[in-house]
C-alpha cells in the first residue's frame, strides 16, 4: 500500500512543482522579479522531491512486503 501512496504523493509534488515554475515565468524575461526566481527554485525543488517519492514507491513495489 505504501508503494501506491508514495507514487501518488510524488506525482502531486511533481505537478505542483512544475506549476510553480510555470507561474514564475520565463527565466529570460527582463521583467522577472526576485520573487519569481524564488518561486521557480521552490518549484524545481518540489518537482525533484516528487521524483524522489516516485522512485521510493517503485523501490517499495519491487521489494514487495519484505520492507
Amino acid at each position: 500500500m505504501g508503494e501506491f501512496v508514495d507514487k501518488v504523493k510524488g506525482n502531486i509534488n511533481e505537478a505542483v512543482g512544475k506549476a510553480k515554475q510555470a507561474m514564475a515565468g520565463d527565466a529570460d524575461d527582463p521583467n522577472r522579479t526576485r520573487r519569481d526566481d524564488e518561486l521557480a527554485a521552490e518549484g524545481a525543488a518540489q518537482e525533484l522531491k516528487g521524483k524522489a517519492q516516485q522512485l521510493g514507491g517503485k523501490i517499495k513495489g519491487a521489494l514487495g512486503d519484505d520492507i
